[in-house]
């Protein structure tokens, strides 16, 4: 049956299936250790491999790497592939636009901040809110500022 809640997870996980950012929208792993053990698996199944797409433990998982860098977004198993990738592709190009092209895991690890800001930008509690990147990245910039101008005025 269909569902605004579209995205159960996106994560990001350094080359040794480590995690660098995970957000879980849902309950499906509700704690830490159960998340650890599904992201060494998604991890273990699919960083060899040059497809996009993944069924896994019921959930479809869509996916890319760059560099260092290996990047999720999980959807339910009847979940339209094609609006996980849209996810997956606004992410990985609001990042590049926001690190200049340098899409790596030092890169990332200094622009966290962003990070968080543009994933509360394309999905809201497993919602999809924003599928262009442009549109990301400007209102980064100016969630950015605005923090500034707060700073500045304590």
């Amino acid at each position: 049956e269909p569902s605004l809640y579209t995205v159960k997870a996106i994560l990001i996980l350094d080359n040794d299936g480590d995690r660098l950012f995970a957000k879980y929208y849902d309950d499906t792993y509700p704690s830490v250790k159960e998340q650890k053990a599904f992201e060494k698996n998604i991890f273990n199944k699919t960083h060899r491999t040059d497809s996009e797409i993944a069924l896994l433990e019921g959930l479809t998982v869509v996916y890319k790497s760059s560099i260092d860098l290996y990047f999720y977004v999980i959807g339910s198993s009847y979940e339209n592939e094609l609006m996980l990738m849209a996810v997956l592709n606004c992410l990985f190009d609001s990042l590049s636009q926001m690190l200049r092209k340098n899409v790596e895991k030092r890169a990332l690890l200094e622009n966290m901040e962003g990070l968080f800001l543009a994933v509360d930008e394309i999905v809201d509690g497993g919602v999809i809110l924003e599928s262009d990147p442009q549109q990301v990245v400007h209102r980064v910039l100016q969630s950015a500022k605005e923090q500034i101008k707060w700073s500045l005025l304590r």
